[in-house]
């Protein structure tokens, strides 16, 4: 089977500071890589790589073979790339539907001219919008929050709101940074399931993620950066067990006891 991603001899480097050198790794379609490693790997730098955000020094980086390198951001989305934040990025002045239209906003063709004037067309295209973004709502647990405002939601409301928004623009690999951050055991086991379902459904997902005990319970493979470049990659359980992992990763044996027992 054909990687989803691709990424080839990936470097980027700030000043004289090496962030990301010489990274390469693939991302099988429909399953779930988690992207591991301490503080200062460069764990955000390589997301920020993979959407456009910053452009690489050296390396290609392929989405479904197709070579997005130094492309804009509007043109990974465009090719079906999805991301949510460790921040919170959403829009509190909007109801919480209307975060996850905005989503919708790839897939929607309408006339400027008949939005304006309300005409038929406009209309009929806004209410199948609100449908499919109630019915995403749902998908993410959060048909209780249908008719709610953004800024009456709970955080970890908020969290599954941000990943029903990109899964607005119907992505073939969504990228989750630090989704389980912030949340309580309970919060953190509903996004363990979401995750789950996502990838049974055919959601491609790349996971950064600090909660290791989430991490190896969702993740097909599990890659750990070192000072920008690979550490290790393998399943979880391979990956629990590299002593090269306990060492910079965990920087003791007896945390290395608790991730392998996640």
């Amino acid at each position: 089977m054909a990687a989803l991603l691709e990424i080839t001899g990936l470097a980027k480097r700030f000043g004289g500071v090496r962030v990301i050198e010489d990274l390469s790794f693939a991302v099988e379609p429909g399953t779930v890589h988690a992207i591991i490693g301490p503080n200062g790997a460069g764990k955000t730098t390589l997301l920020n790589l993979m959407t456009g955000i910053y452009v690489p020094d050296a390396g290609r980086i392929r989405l479904a073979g197709q070579d997005l390198t130094g492309q804009p951001t509007h043109r990974w989305a465009a090719a079906g790339l999805g991301r949510t934040f460790q921040n919170l990025q959403v829009f509190f002045n909007m109801s919480a539907l209307e975060n996850v239209m905005t989503g919708r906003h790839l897939h929607e063709n309408r006339s400027v001219l008949q939005a304006i004037l309300r005409l038929e067309p406009a209309r009929w295209a806004e209410s199948q919008c609100r449908a499919k973004a109630a019915e995403l709502m749902r998908r993410v647990g959060l048909e209780a929050w249908v008719d709610a405002r953004a800024d009456a939601m709970p955080y970890g409301a908020l969290k599954r709101l941000e990943i029903a928004r990109a899964l607005a623009a119907e992505p073939r690999l969504l990228l989750l940074d630090e989704p389980a951050a912030g949340l309580n055991p309970t919060e953190a086991h509903e996004i363990d399931a979401l995750i789950r379902e996502l990838a049974r459904g055919g959601t491609t997902v790349v996971l950064v993620e600090h909660n290791m005990r989430l991490v190896m319970e969702v993740s097909d493979r599990v890659l750990v950066l070192e000072r920008g470049a690979r550490l290790a990659e393998g399943t979880p359980a391979e990956v629990a067990r590299d002593p090269r992992v306990i060492e910079a990763y965990l920087g003791a044996e007896d945390a290395g006891a608790e991730v392998a027992h996640a």
